[in-house]
This record gives C-alpha cells, structure tokens and sequence, in this order.
C-alpha cells in the first residue's frame, strides 16, 4: 500500500498588531481557509518578525508563499515616496519581512500568491510604485469599501475586471471579463520591470500580474509561478469559479515545486 504524498507546505503572511494591549501575529482567517480544500496545500502562518526571520530556512521548508491583504499601507519609503496622509495605517514589522521575502523567493522559482495589499508588496519589492491615494487621483475611480455596508455588502462586486487577450491569468481563469469586489485605497502606479499586467478595471489601474523577467539569466532557476490580484479572490472562494480557478492553479503549482525539490531537479537547475 503506497504512502500518500505530504500536502505542499505554504507560508501565509501576518500582520503585527495590538490586540487587547499585546502585540500579536495575525491573519485574517479568510486568507487561509480556501488554501486546503482548494488548492490543496497546508498553510502555515509566518510570523512578521523583519530581519530576525531566517528567510532562508524559511525558504528551503515551503512550497509556495501567500502574501495576504491587510488594512495597512506599506510605508512610502521603499518606493521613494513621502507619505501622503499621516492617517495612513502602517506595519513596518510586516514591511520588514515581506519585502526581501520576496525578492529571496522569486530567486528561488517558489510560487507565490499576492492578494491586496500582497499584490501592492510584491510591486514594491521588485522595484515598481504605488498611488497612496487612488481616489484623490486624477482619472481613477474610488475603489474603497463603503464603510456604511456590512461585510457581505463590502465584499459584494464592485466593478469588471477585463483580462489581457491571450494572457496567463485569461487561461487560468478561461474568461475575458468577471466582476470582482473591490476594497483599496492604494494601487499600482508604476509596475515593476519584470511584472506584466494581466487584468485592469474599467479605469485603467492594474488589477493583475505575473512575473515575467525580460531577460531571464540562464543559470538561475526557471522563474517562478507568481500570480497577483489586487481584489480579494479569498471572499467566499469556493462559490467563485474565478477563484477556485486562481486557487486551483497555485495549487498546482506548489505541487510541481515540491516534487522537483523532492526528486533533487531544483539543485540541478540552480
């Protein structure tokens, strides 16, 4: 009787934040619900602890990286900028993790999976920008939450997304145009070099992408499944097709990943 495979293992990010006067790691639960029954992976949340993670034997123990929406920003900063609005809510703690996080797992091929804020990361990380402020921006929609909905009504469809003809996320998916909820403030404003856009909304901002380096050098590992999206796939995942879809094929992919770490063609190719 053979043994079944051991799931992939995936790293979730966390936020850190005060809760009840102590400074906690948390992810909200509806990040990590639809990655065991739809994608087939075991999640695992990773703590945001900046440059004291050890990113490399964090790396060498995972399949694939999901990195999650959240209320806060990522601190102006990085991308150049000086903050727009005091008001904005930050998390230097998960800046500090997730930025070279990134970076060191795009090197490796490791899947990864951007939601919101995630989305907003993975751009940053590789070297694009963001507009602090999409709704104070000349010739963008507001794309914030109506604060005075519940959460159902929140995260109901906010807008169409039209996907790239003949783009990777159009074949995941295998439509052109869905609606999608829409809950940010932030966008993308210049995307990174070797990040190619994959849907918009009706105004033009980028809603997805992938990797896609320009000039792949041949002795690195063949670059990585990566896919982003800047609304929130996550929301009732399992009654979307577009979700299921987008969860289906990160699944695949931590799988093609484990098993080529698992029979040693990773080493061979690095």
């Amino acid at each position: 009787m053979s043994t079944p495979a051991a799931l992939p293992r995936v790293a979730v990010t966390t936020d850190l934040k005060p809760i009840s006067g102590h400074a906690t790691y948390a992810v909200t639960q509806k990040y990590v619900d639809p990655l065991l029954p739809l994608s087939g992976v075991m999640p695992w949340l990773l703590p945001s602890m900046g440059a004291s993670l050890p990113l490399e034997a964090v790396l060498a123990d995972v399949d694939g990286l999901v990195f999650t929406g959240s209320p806060s920003n990522i601190e102006p900063h990085h991308y150049g900028q000086t903050l727009s609005n005091a008001d904005s809510p930050a998390d230097p703690a998960r800046d500090a993790t997730t930025l070279p996080l990134i970076r060191a797992a795009v090197a490796r091929g490791i899947p990864v999976l951007g939601i919101c804020r995630g989305f907003q990361e993975i751009n940053v990380a590789l070297g694009g920008t963001l507009l602090q402020e999409v709704h104070n921006t000349p010739g963008f929609d507001d794309h914030r939450e109506d604060d005075a909905l519940d959460v159902a009504g929140q995260y109901g469809p906010a807008h169409r997304v039209h996907a790239v003809p003949g783009g990777a996320l159009a074949a995941i998916v295998g439509v052109d145009a869905w609606e999608v909820n829409s809950l940010h403030g932030q966008g993308i404003h210049t995307l990174a070099p070797d990040l190619l856009a994959q849907a918009h909304a009706p105004d033009g901002l980028i809603e997805a992408y992938i990797y896609q380096p320009a000039h792949h050098a041949t002795h690195s590992p063949e670059p990585g499944f990566l896919l982003a999206v800047q609304w929130h796939p996550e929301w009732q995942a399992a009654q979307n097709p577009v979700s299921r879809a987008i969860y289906a094929a990160f699944g695949n992919a931590c799988r093609q990943y484990a098993a080529r770490k698992r029979d040693g063609s990773l080493a061979r190719a690095a």
